[in-house]
């Protein structure tokens, strides 16, 4: 797997599906046998065809029930869910009480040369579900469906989700009205293994387990590497580009503990997640961040913090001068991941060198100064400067004309439609008639029209 990697092309698509158990490659010790909740159903609510034509996955409406809600195994994949254990730093505390709480590992595939992980969320009770009932809401997982679709529509590399069920359970909740609707949530990724997954290994200090772990990413997510270190050098670009990608799409993860940092870099598990309606650095998506350690303006920092740990967990069976080079570089593959994005979203051309790393640090700081708001912003200036500034929805200062008329133009400007956005409001906007009448059109437009966008 190539880093920035958004997921499978049409190139890539399979005609038949292929099912896959890679993961007992990495025998006791890594996962539990579960069994799912048994649920009644209310409505499929969400369930991405083309994903799944593009995997050689065709299914009827009473199959997709059967495999994403009754946890029926797969053709040649997985007899049964597995819990995987690890552990992780929860806003930088150490916790080793954790693992799979409320999903499992349901099903691998292979597709395109690549495995990939059908992961759940809201599935039922596990070892790891301590006092937690093992559910998810329904808004939760209106929420993520909603946001899997606009990061990818943004470029940015994410697990995707699969299908939405909504079952019949009422559910207690602190955040949210209640009761409240249930529902199962199946994601789509290119690997269910975590940061946390080395630090549970380490913690123990079960140096040929860590072997095998690594051994196992690398076989399957990163077969250019020879060694630990350097598939730990390949998780450092991954993981630069994918924050880098989050800046750039303003997107606040919310939670970045290392328990939800993906080994191949998807986002994942993004709760309370955010978009920026203006630059705001201190912004934050968590209510219960009360630091602002997860703000926007610190991503970067979190991230570099999140591989340290997991350096420190490969410094069992690694050589510390490789991890160390690894990570000295981080910044550096930061900035010009960044670079890349903003020029991508900005559709104009990079020059290749200083003045680009300048052009995207001004973007930036006018950003914040001007308080444009995010979404119009990046839509006005689709294009660069490239046709007549009537057509655009906000008014901009002459010295930023100036700065992104330098770079030569790679893409057409939209014309004058409101641009595609995912604030919270317009969240609330899409759930409001789900909770009052059951009525979803909002929502499949919605994700109608992120699809058009990727």
């Amino acid at each position: 797997m190539c880093c920035g990697d958004i997921f499978l092309s049409p190139s890539n698509s399979v005609s038949k599906f292929q099912g896959a158990k890679a993961i007992h490659e990495l025998g006791e010790g890594f996962f539990d046998p579960v069994k799912p909740a048994d649920f009644n159903l209310v409505g499929v609510r969400y369930f991405d065809e083309t994903l799944s034509a593009s995997i050689g996955l065709e299914l009827s409406n009473e199959q997709v029930i059967d495999h994403f809600l009754r946890f029926e195994p797969l053709p040649d994949s997985l007899a049964e869910p597995l819990a995987l254990r690890y552990h992780g730093h929860q806003f930088r505390h150490y916790n080793p009480d954790i693992g799979d709480g409320r999903g499992f590992l349901f099903a691998q595939c292979e597709a395109g040369g690549k495995l990939l992980d059908f992961g759940t969320k809201g599935s039922g009770t596990t070892p790891f579900s301590r006092s937690g009932d093992g559910r998810l809401t329904l808004l939760g997982g209106v929420r993520e469906v909603l946001a899997a679709n606009y990061l990818q529509s943004l470029g940015v590399n994410t697990s995707l989700a699969f299908a939405l069920i909504e079952t019949d359970e009422a559910l207690q909740r602190n955040d949210e009205p209640s009761p409240t609707r249930a529902a199962v949530l199946t994601r789509l990724s290119h690997s269910h293994i975590r940061f946390g997954t080395f630090q549970r290994q380490a913690f123990f200090e079960d140096r040929e387990a860590l072997e095998r772990l690594s051994a196992y990413c690398i076989r399957h997510f990163y077969p250019d590497a020879k060694t630990p270190e350097e598939m730990f050098d390949q998780v450092v670009t991954a993981s630069a580009d994918t924050v880098a990608s989050w800046m750039a799409a303003g997107f606040v993860h919310g939670v970045m503990n290392t328990d939800n940092m993906n080994i191949t870099g998807e986002s994942f598990d993004y709760g309370p997640y955010r978009f920026l309606p203006k630059l705001d650095p201190k912004f934050t998506a968590a209510y219960f961040d009360h630091g602002g350690l997860y703000a926007f303006g610190r991503q970067p920092e979190a991230m570099a913090w999140n591989l340290a740990q997991l350096a420190q967990s490969l410094s069992l069976i690694c050589e510390d001068a490789k991890l160390i080079q690894a990570m000295n570089v981080f910044a550096d593959r930061y900035q010009r991941a960044l670079n890349a994005h903003v020029f991508r979203r900005l559709g104009i051309a990079p020059q290749h060198g200083e003045r680009d790393t300048a052009f995207v640090r001004e973007t930036f700081i006018y950003l914040q100064k001007s308080q444009v708001p995010w979404p119009e912003f990046w839509h006005d200036w689709l294009g660069g400067a490239n046709r007549s500034t009537k057509d655009q929805i906000g008014t901009y200062d002459g010295d930023w004309i100036d700065a992104v008329s330098a770079f030569d133009p790679v893409a057409e400007r939209p014309e004058t439609d409101r641009p595609e956005s995912l604030l919270y409001g317009e969240i609330g906007e899409i759930w409001q008639p789900i909770a009052e009448n059951d009525e979803w059109t909002a929502f499949d437009q919605k994700t109608e029209r992120l699809k058009a966008m990727a």
